[in-house]
């Protein structure tokens, strides 16, 4: 028998989805930056802490309509749409970090993305991107133990993600696309000593599967 929850539109996101604040993204973004683009916005709450905190000039691309109006009455300038049909209408040479919190699995083809971003930095501009972990510890536990691949409204295993990502194929994207990794860093962890027991015994094998998300600061080359 179907389940009809499995039968919405995908896009319709829970409650929530859009007015995430990413406080532990705050440390990614440099003190320096005063111009920042935010892909993927929602509502501007990011972005707002980020005119608080630095003091940045903020902008943002949001593809959700009624996400990016919010955002257009708390951050400088909005964009809403897809940014693959946006990306032409960005500035060159404008912005000192471009930030992609959880945004890049989202994507068709985010290698595209990431190559065409390049011309909208400064020469000293960075992008700070937040990339869910496909190797997350519960992910595998459902896969392995449960043989469960199950897509929910959110989370690893949303329904919208196009993409996955484990650590090491977050780096290889980046060196393809010949960024220098200056930071990338496991965020969001478990704090179980089952999986630092199980670490042990991997000989740190399995140091990632503790991590909800990475969160990488790369610099074209």
């Amino acid at each position: 028998m179907f389940d009809n929850q499995n039968l919405r539109d995908p896009l319709i996101k829970p409650m929530g989805y859009y007015n995430r604040c990413r406080p532990e993204m705050m440390d990614f973004i440099p003190h320096s930056a005063k111009t920042i683009l935010d892909i993927g916005c929602g509502e501007g709450l990011f972005g707002r802490q980020l005119k608080q905190k630095i003091n940045a000039e903020v902008w943002g691309i949001e593809i959700d309509k009624t996400a990016g109006a919010l955002a257009q009455t708390i951050i400088d300038k909005v964009y809403i749409g897809d940014i693959v049909r946006l990306i032409d209408d960005i500035p060159n040479n404008f912005f000192d970090c471009i930030v992609f919190n959880d945004v890049l699995e989202h994507l068709v083809d985010p290698f595209y993305i990431l190559l065409r971003i390049k011309d909208k930095l400064t020469k000293d501009g960075v992008v700070v991107s937040s990339i869910p972990n496909v190797r997350y510890y519960y992910t595998l536990k459902d896969l392995l133990i449960k043989k469960q691949w199950k897509y929910e409204d959110e989370g690893i295993l949303d329904k919208t993600h196009l993409r996955f990502f484990t650590l090491l194929s977050i780096v290889e994207m980046f060196k393809s696309l010949d960024y220098e990794i200056k930071t990338i860093k496991g965020i969001n962890p478990i704090k179980s000593w089952k999986l630092v027991l199980l670490n042990i015994l991997s000989f740190g094998y399995l140091s990632d599967i503790k991590y909800l998300q990475f969160a990488c600061v790369t610099k074209p080359k």
